[in-house]
């Protein structure tokens, strides 16, 4: 409680100091002027490909002077930053959003060559087109990598109390405290929330350190007072009344932000689509947590690392099936029937690690049966064969749902894989859940593996599937082959 309170004191100091409207100013100014650099860093680059270094593809039409093209460069570093911010990338609304950010920036610097090469047809002026076409190239790949290590300075900038704006709950029943649990735990998302505004506190139960600010007939007063600039609704903790009411109020109002919640945020995590019927705008589910350019990076993570990894490691999984073979009777591969996206079954590979009379053996060990019914998983398990025990330990019994990978059945990281049986397990997360393709590996493989409790293993599903961005799958990649070494939790 005490860390916690001089937490809010700093930032407090923070606030004082430096105001969140002059932050955000800065930032755009920072934005620009990094903008500016790397797009003549960019227009450089392109100058020393196409004349200085000799690449045979093109051919030195004419000779050119340096003098030229810097004068070309000072005429279009201003009109890219213009065009820049007439699509947008100075608004704080697109800034700091994954893709959407980068997807808008790919966009206009495109629309801004064609222009460019339209504008010379137009008066006359000749340029190298292989210029044109390697700037072209590297002014979105210089920007993206600008605004790739603003973004990492601004999270990190956030962590220490900057660029945030604060901000209330309006509503602490079940979805608000799920909002505000999450909001907490991503910390670089830059909404500080200060507390709950809830006409019903008694008997709520608010996370740590998040208290309940007033009642929503308050919620003027608490605005001005906390100086709030992000109102969010819980929309299942209000009638629609009291919901017409906050908008009425604050719809409109200059300087804060009203936003809402789906309503279902404990078990749609997939996002929303509006679409009109007979100009009557209803809201869609998306039935996958990943669509578009997210869909995209993460199959193209999966194919082409699966294909690698499958070719790296067939030697392996040559001699791994002729010692199965040789341990014990039976199947070689293991089928195990799982459920996928949207509750579709498959059949998951594995390595067989156990006799192939298993169940037998526990029927003799009733106490190891109602082991396995609570946790699905023994700690000591005498089905399993000698070469499955070294299999499981270093997590090699895996190794052919590859194959799923490259079938499209499951990914290389996600949730962990369930049978229908253990839904069940997942109450109103289960929706959640069978919305991505289960894992090889994921947060669970990292953080303990076997020796986490299933409770503990649904949340860090539920974190993984709210929380996916491409780097997240990057780093459980790097991740995993330290865990899968200590063997902590394999068994």
């Amino acid at each position: 409680m005490e860390a916690a309170t001089r937490t809010d004191q700093h930032r407090e100091e923070h606030a004082q100091t430096v105001s969140s409207e002059l932050q955000t100013r800065l930032l755009v100014v920072s934005l620009m002027a990094l903008d500016a650099v790397m797009l003549a860093l960019a227009f450089g680059a392109a100058y020393w490909i196409r004349f200085e270094l000799s690449v045979p593809v093109f051919k030195l039409e004419i000779v050119p002077t340096k003098s030229f093209y810097i004068e070309v460069v000072a005429v279009l570093l201003p009109i890219w930053l213009v065009f820049f911010a007439i699509a947008g990338l100075y608004r704080v609304d697109n800034l700091l959003g994954g893709t959407l950010e980068y997807s808008l920036l790919f966009r206009t610097v495109t629309i801004g060559f064609l222009v460019l090469t339209m504008a010379g047809f137009l008066v006359e002026l000749i340029i190298a087109r292989g210029w044109i076409l390697a700037a072209w190239g590297f002014c979105f790949l210089f920007c993206a990598i600008g605004r790739f290590t603003m973004r990492r300075v601004v999270y990190m900038l956030r962590t220490r109390g900057f660029l945030l704006s604060k901000a209330i709950i309006v509503g602490a029943n079940a979805e608000g405290r799920s909002i505000a649990e999450q909001l907490l735990q991503w910390r670089t998302s830059g909404l500080d929330v200060l507390g709950f505004v809830d006409d019903a506190p008694e008997g709520r139960r608010q996370p740590q350190h998040v208290p309940i600010l007033g009642s929503v007939q308050d919620l003027e007063r608490i605005v001005e007072t906390h100086q709030i600039h992000e109102i969010i609704l819980a929309t299942s903790a209000l009638d629609r009344e009291k919901m017409l009411d906050v908008f009425q109020k604050f719809g409109v109002m200059e300087g804060v932000n009203l936003r809402m919640s789906s309503g279902l945020l404990e078990v749609i995590t997939t996002g929303l689509n509006v679409k009109e019927f007979a100009y009557v705008p209803l809201v869609g589910v998306n039935k996958v947590r990943l669509t578009g350019a997210d869909e995209f990076l993460k199959s193209a993570l999966d194919y082409s690392l699966g294909l690698l990894t499958l070719l790296a490691v067939l030697p392996v999984i040559i001699v791994i099936a002729a010692a199965i073979k040789l341990d014990s009777s039976g199947p070689i591969v293991h089928r195990r029937r799982v459920l996928g996206v949207n509750g579709k079954a498959f059949d998951a590979f594995k390595f067989r690690t156990m006799f192939v009379d298993s169940d037998h053996v526990l029927d003799e060990h009733p106490e190891l049966r109602e082991e396995l019914a609570r946790k699905h998983k023994l700690k000591v398990d005498p089905r399993i064969t000698r070469v499955g025990s070294l299999l499981r330990r270093l997590s090699l019994d895996e190794l052919p749902q590859l194959v799923n990978v490259l079938r499209g059945e499951m990914s290389l990281v996600g949730p962990r894989m369930i049978s229908e049986a253990e839904v069940d397990m997942y109450d109103q997360w289960a929706i959640n859940l069978l919305t991505v393709k289960p894992g090889m590996t994921g947060l669970w493989q990292v953080s303990g593996r076997s020796d986490l409790a299933y409770d503990d293993r649904v949340q860090l599903d539920m974190y993984y599937v709210r929380n996916w961005t491409i780097w997240m799958d990057f780093q459980i990649l790097l991740q995993t082959l330290p865990a899968v070494m200590h063997g902590v939790g394999a068994y």
